[in-house]
């Protein structure tokens, strides 16, 4: 069964963002949001979150899923702020966040009053965990590598890969963050590889390599057999070698700072402190 599916593009992170819904029901899932930041100013914004809701108020979808397929590093998540919208919603994500929030937990020096056990979310899926969208069959595929928690949701024919592969001519995620590893990301690829060719893929970034148009969707036939980091048969030892060189180049997300400390509270901006202002944590010499 196919869901429907509205990508909106974030041009300032390069992120895609979905509502996704069952024809029949109606009833519909939102995946990785994204909360609008400036770094300059520090201000935040909810332009590009409205612009999901107002899809989803178009078409008449009811949001029964707010849905992350990892901690970004590369953006701000708006799901906190979608939950105010649609109470009723489930935001979720997959187990292994709770090794990513003990991961950073004494990098922002959080402290104990910060829990590790993923309680910021509505529902940790387990591996291979089956949910539903209406009428609509969804599975969790994990995908670790890029990260510890990495998720990907099939749903009906549809799969959405988070970081893990990218448009076939962008190849794959980085796999150099605490928890990252390449050979463990060359072996989730390859379980997502089996996947019937025709299957739908829904990438979480594009940043319009050699100047193309950005965009959001192939298949897994055109993945296998394109795609310039894992496609055409490419070896475990070959992909490792390409991905751990690229790693070595490539600076730190520029917001990683920001958006990794607000991801692992589920998108919740930290408190307010006594003078009413919300401040982010920066750790110097640290990441």
């Amino acid at each position: 069964m196919s869901p429907i599916v509205h990508p909106h593009h974030h041009a300032g992170t390069g992120t895609w963002s979905y509502v996704v819904a069952d024809p029949d029901s109606r009833e519909a899932a939102i995946i990785d949001p994204v909360l609008d930041y400036e770094a300059a100013s520090g201000r935040t914004s909810t332009a590009s979150a409205e612009a999901l809701l107002q899809d989803v108020r178009e078409h008449g979808y009811r949001v029964r899923w707010l849905l992350e397929t990892h901690a970004h590093a590369d953006h701000l998540s708006a799901a906190h702020w979608l939950k105010r919208q649609f109470p009723d919603a489930v935001l979720a994500i997959g187990d292994g966040i709770r090794t990513v929030q003990e991961t950073f937990r004494p990098i922002f020096n959080l402290g104990a009053s910060f829990a590790t056990d993923g309680s910021q979310f509505d529902r940790l899926f387990a591996a291979d965990e089956i949910f539903s969208i209406g009428g609509l069959r969804a599975r969790v595929i994990p995908v670790p590598g890029h990260t510890s928690d990495s998720s990907a949701y099939l749903i009906g024919d549809a799969l959405f890969t988070g970081d893990s592969l990218f448009m076939p001519d962008a190849g794959s995620a980085r796999c150099d963050f605490p928890g990252g590893s390449a050979a463990t990301l060359y072996r989730s690829i390859q379980r997502l590889f089996e996947l019937p060719d025709g299957t739908r893929v829904f990438v979480c970034h594009d940043y319009g390599p050699g100047g193309r148009a950005v965009a959001c969707e192939t298949t897994i036939g055109e993945q296998k057999r394109a795609n310039i980091h894992v496609g055409n048969g490419a070896s475990e030892a070959d992909f490792v070698k390409l991905r751990l060189a690229r790693d070595a180049t490539l600076p730190m997300p520029a917001l990683i700072i920001p958006a990794v400390q607000t991801n692992i509270r589920a998108g919740a901006l930290p408190a307010a402190e006594d003078n009413g202002v919300r401040y982010l944590k920066v750790p110097l010499d640290k990441l």
